[in-house]
């Protein structure tokens, strides 16, 4: 009953959005257009930004207005289809690795986790601007773009987003054209990948655009597979010169074994570290049987877009969407190998998740005497409803979720069950946002960017475990301002403050108790200072230097008992990017960040003891070029390095740094198929790209091929 009553407000609201959408384009008629233009316009039913090879122009739908990147003040990294395709990239956690300030966490082994700018977060995902939170994998097939906006910023996307956000921007329909494509793809693991994507031209005005995706799994890991299958059905119409239209489903099932990695060796100290155990870097501390993850999800979309004149105009996005997600773990808990004993952990989770948003932008451009002006204006309601259940295992040896045992390679596990919830939740979040911002320019050398946003947050917790309610309402101002300077069209140097915050019922708010319903939400504080420079029109390097301040409480200053200090996190950083067309036939994307993030605040045997923040490389480098040596033939070459890194915040396990080598070669067969062959991790290096804790260590894959077909007709 809940879901259909909330799939039927969904459709309603969607409808809205149809039976609207001929009463603007009735508006829309007289106004005047020059038809040129026009026509480009309405080419893209849904304009999603423009971008030049691996070089993006802008961020339409992040930025919620039509703002170049060069006058945003703050760090963006974009990564175009061209460049994911060109890399064979399957995941978004390869994208994430060639992005500066961004790193991939294990997570677990069943959904996407990163950190930014040392904020480590499995919920801070957006596809077209909106909110898509659930803890997956997010698979590539139907995207035009990743775009990474890095630094608190809930002005633009609301709660969380603590160190930043990732969007996701899906590919819509082209009008007047009628093409299909398509890709198919294998790894020497025996991994393959196939994929479709249809246009069809439904007359003058609108189109229908379909992706497709069907993949299975395999790796270097003794134990490791599983398949997943997207589609994503979009049609879309330009009703008048004024007025589009567009409704997307997106479907995705997918089904894998969950891998949480190796243990590390014991005895580690925070001034001695531990590292991975050597000599299992295969060896699967699990049950193939028992360790699997599910994933089914149903996406329903609906976005209208109207211009009144050409220096006003409106959007809005009503999204539906249904999770269904599963998963059980076994995992390393501890390890004394030399000793022939291992310790694995257990649980199993299952969580339904329904959101509804609806998000609305009004967007005017123009002029007040001297000032010119960027106008935004919106208002974004959601409504999620989660249920979640644990339940820990029990070993028959044990009889506990936890047990130890002889080390054997493959592990003989002892029998376990899961008997019982020992954690069983229904959760309901309602927020209701405002927000206004304005992008003032003062003449032809200065921006100003003034904005706020104000949100209200309520959860409801019942938690039928332990039999109790609990409830909190949360509201929040969170300001943004900006300074830009631009000494010429194509560079400018900014300075920002943004803020956000996130509930104490964290990223996921499956959970509330009775310790956190009392505390005032989590805030962030970003201040950054950047550069950015169009060298080209397809070639901009930029920089920023940030510091980024977390706080989640106080405590009193053992050094001054009159005094307290802030709890918390503080990252300090630097990060460039250079991307684009340097010579004809020559790309290149490069990066580089430093990161120092460490705690504030904390206190052992009254002194301050404070700690490095776990999963943060403190430098990372990466570098991908393309050469093409003519139209039919071309060589790729990147290099990723990432410094050590601490496994978790204890301090007492430390990931070696690693830099691994990564070659292609394209071949264009004939003007509709290319053909190309990857080759990951060239020199054949072993390295440990992440974690989840102390014990949870991810294994890198060892030298790969990938070999891609692609077609276009």
């Amino acid at each position: 009953m809940l879901f259909k009553s909330r799939l039927l407000v969904a459709v309603s609201a969607v409808s809205v959005l149809g039976f609207a959408a001929p009463v603007f384009a009735q508006t829309a008629g007289d106004a005047a257009q020059d038809e040129d233009t026009a026509a480009e316009d309405q080419r893209e039913i849904i304009v999603t930004g423009r971008s030049e090879g691996y070089l993006a122009l802008d961020i339409v739908r992040a930025a919620k207005t039509p703002t170049p990147l060069v006058d945003i003040p703050q760090a963006i990294s974009v990564y175009t289809r061209e460049q994911i395709e060109d890399q064979a990239l399957q995941d978004l956690a390869d994208v994430l690795r060639y992005t500066p300030g961004v790193s991939s966490n294990q997570g677990e082994g069943h959904r996407d986790q990163i950190s930014i700018r040392g904020q480590d977060t499995t919920a801070d995902f957006f596809v077209d601007g909106v909110r898509d939170d659930v803890q997956y994998y997010r698979p590539l097939y139907n995207l035009e773009r990743v775009e990474i906006l890095k630094g608190s910023n809930a002005l633009l996307f609301g709660r969380g987003g603590g160190g930043g956000v990732v969007n996701r921007v899906t590919k819509t329909p082209v009008l007047g054209e009628t093409f299909y494509g398509g890709s198919a793809s294998v790894d020497t693991f025996g991994a393959f990948a196939l994929t479709s994507d249809v246009n069809a031209a439904l007359g003058d005005s609108a189109g229908l655009r379909i992706n497709t995706m069907y993949e299975e799994f395999d790796n270097h890991r003794d134990a490791f597979g599983g398949n997943r299958i997207a589609i994503n059905p979009t049609i879309g119409a330009a009703l008048g010169e004024k007025t589009r239209l567009l409704f997307s489903y997106e479907f995705i099932d997918d089904d894998r074994i969950v891998d949480r990695g190796i243990p590390s060796t014991t005895g580690g100290t925070i001034a001695n570290p531990a590292g991975p155990v050597r000599g299992v870097y295969r060896t699967f501390f699990g049950s193939p049987e028992l360790n699997t993850t599910s994933l089914e999800a149903h996406i329903l979309r609906g976005r209208l877009e109207h211009s009144f004149t050409d220096t006003l105009r409106f959007d809005m996005t009503v999204q539906y969407a249904d999770y269904d997600k599963a998963y059980t773990n076994l995992f390393a808990a501890a390890s004394n190998l030399a000793a022939g004993r291992v310790t694995l952990d257990s649980y199993r989770d299952t969580t339904q998740r329904e959101n509804f948003f609806v998000q609305g932008n009004l967007v005017w451009t123009g002029q007040t005497g001297p000032l010119s002006h960027t106008l935004l204006a919106g208002f974004e309601y959601g409504d999620q409803q989660s249920a979640n259940a644990r339940q820990n295992g029990r070993f028959a040896t044990s009889g506990t979720n936890v047990a130890t045992f002889a080390f054997t390679d493959p592990l003989v596990i002892p029998a376990i069950t899961f008997p019982v919830n020992n954690r069983n939740t229904r959760s309901q979040v309602n927020f209701t946002s405002v927000y206004l911002q304005d992008q003032i320019g003062i003449g032809d050398h200065f921006d100003i960017v003034l904005g706020a946003r104000h949100d209200r947050f309520e959860i409801d917790v019942n938690d039928i475990q332990a039999g109790r309610l609990l409830a909190r309402t949360d509201t929040e101002w969170s300001p943004r301002l900006g300074l830009i300077f631009k000494p010429m069209e194509q560079m400018s140097f900014y300075a920002s403050y943004t803020k956000t915050f996130l509930p104490r019922s964290g990223d996921q708010f499956l959970s509330l108790t009775p310790a956190q319903a009392t505390l005032a939400p989590e805030s962030f504080d970003n201040y950054e200072i950047g550069a950015k420079w169009d060298i080209a029109d397809n070639l901009r390097v930029s920089a920023a230097i940030f510091q980024l301040d977390r706080e989640n409480g106080v405590v009193v200053d053992p050094a001054n008992p009159a005094n307290s200090i802030l709890t918390g996190s503080r990252t300090r950083g630097f990060e460039a990017q250079f991307t684009g067309q340097i010579l004809p036939g020559w790309q290149v994307n490069a990066g580089y960040s430093y990161l120092d993030a460490d705690e504030r605040g904390r206190v052992v045997a009254g002194a301050l003891a404070n700690r490095a923040i776990g999963q943060v490389p403190r430098h990372m480098a990466s570098l991908w070029n393309r050469y093409d040596v003519n139209e039919r033939l071309g060589f790729g070459l990147g290099v990723t390095h990432q410094a050590s890194q601490f496994a978790s915040i204890s301090n007492t396990v430390r990931l070696p740094a690693f830099t691994r080598v990564d070659a292609a070669l394209f071949f264009k067969l004939t003007d509709q198929i290319e053909a190309q062959v990857n080759v990951e991790n060239l020199f054949d290096t072993r390295y440990f790209p992440a974690s989840h804790n102390d014990n949870n260590i991810t294994t890198g894959e060892p030298i790969n091929a990938r070999f891609t077909v692609r077609a276009r007709f």
